[in-house]
C-alpha cells in the first residue's frame, strides 16, 4: 500500500481515485477546487480531503492530477499551494491530464528540480473506462519512474505503456484523438449516406462491423447515432480542446494533418448548434440539420 494524493475529481478523476483506493488498496487524499466534491470523495470511499493541493500531497509517494489544461495543471502543480511544494524528494508526479508535451516536459524539470520525478500519463476510455477501470494510459518519462508507478495505475488502467522521455505520452495521446476525429467523421457520413440510401441501419452494422470497417466506434455509438442522442461519453468541448493541442504541435513540428483541420471546423460547427456538451459521435448531428 502506498501512500497517494489525486488531484482533480471531474468524470475521471473521481472514479480513477476510487479505484486507487478500492482496487489498488492505497491511503488516498483528494483535492477537488470544488471542496464539496472532495468531501463527496471522501464519504464514499472512505478517504481523505485537503484544502490545498500541497496538502494533498505532503508524505505522499505518489501524487496523480487531472484537470482541464495547461494552465490549470501550472495552476495545481508549481502554482501557489501547488502539489510540488508539498511533495516530498523521491515521490512521483503523474499528470493524468490531456496537456500539451510542452507543459509535460515544463513540469518534468520543475519536479527534477525538487527532487520530485514525474510522469505525463494522458488516458483513453472515456468515462465509461475510467468508471470500470480500464483506461489506456500513454506514459512519458524515465524507464526506472515508470516502473515505479506501474503498480499504482495499474488500479484504473486495462493498458499502460511507456512511449519515450518526458512529454511522449502525451504526444501520443495526440496520435489518439487524431485517429478517432477521422475515424468518427468517417462513421457519421456512413451512417448518414445509408439512411438517405434507404438502408436498414442496424443490418448494414451488423454486416460491416465483421470487416474491415468495423471500429470500437462503430460498433459502441451507431445505436445512440442511429437514433440522434449524444450523450454517452467524451464532449466535444473536450475533443475540441485536444485537437487545438494536436494542431499546435503539428504546426511545430511540420506535420500535415488536413483531415483533423477540418473535423475540428466541424466540432466547431456542432458547438454552434449548441452541441458543446453533446459526445463526439454528434458529428452526424452536423450532417442532419
Amino acid at each position: 500500500m502506498a501512500k497517494v494524493a489525486f488531484i482533480g475529481l471531474g468524470v475521471m478523476g473521481f472514479p480513477m481515485a476510487g479505484h486507487l483506493k478500492t482496487k489498488g488498496g492505497h491511503d488516498v487524499t483528494v483535492y477537488n477546487r470544488t471542496p464539496a466534491k472532495a468531501a463527496a470523495w471522501a464519504e464514499k470511499f472512505s478517504g481523505h480531503a485537503a484544502p490545498t493541493p500541497a496538502e494533498a500531497a505532503a508524505g505522499a509517494d505518489f501524487v496523480f492530477v487531472c484537470v482541464g489544461n495547461d494552465e490549470d495543471l501550472r495552476s495545481v502543480t508549481s502554482g501557489e499551494n501547488g502539489a510540488l511544494h508539498g511533495m516530498k524528494p523521491g515521490s512521483v508526479l503523474i499528470d493524468n491530464t490531456t496537456a500539451s508535451a510542452e507543459v509535460a516536459r515544463e513540469l518534468y524539470a520543475a519536479a527534477r528540480k525538487k527532487g520530485v520525478d514525474f510522469i505525463d500519463a494522458p488516458v483513453s476510455g472515456g468515462q465509461a473506462g475510467a468508471e470500470n477501470g480500464i483506461l489506456t494510459v500513454m506514459c512519458g518519462g524515465d524507464e526506472a519512474v515508470f516502473e515505479r508507478a506501474r503498480p499504482v495505475i495499474d488500479a484504473y488502467a486495462r493498458m499502460v505503456g511507456l512511449m519515450g522521455p518526458a512529454g511522449s505520452g502525451q504526444l501520443t495521446k495526440m496520435v489518439n484523438q487524431i485517429c478517432i476525429a477521422g475515424l468518427v467523421q468517417g462513421l457519421a457520413e456512413a451512417l448518414h449516406f445509408g439512411k438517405r440510401a434507404g438502408l436498414d441501419i442496424e443490418k448494414v452494422v451488423e454486416v460491416i462491423s465483421k470487416g474491415a470497417a468495423g471500429s470500437w466506434q462503430m460498433e459502441n455509438r451507431h445505436k445512440t447515432m442511429n437514433a440522434g442522442k449524444y450523450d454517452f461519453g467524451f464532449a466535444v468541448d473536450w475533443m475540441r480542446k485536444d485537437l487545438g493541442i494536436v494542431l499546435t504541435e503539428a504546426r511545430r513540428n511540420g506535420a500535415k494533418l488536413p483531415v483533423t483541420a477540418v473535423v475540428d471546423q466541424f466540432y466547431g460547427d456542432v458547438q454552434s448548434m449548441g452541441g458543446n456538451r453533446w459526445d463526439t459521435s454528434s458529428l452526424l448531428a452536423r450532417l442532419e440539420k
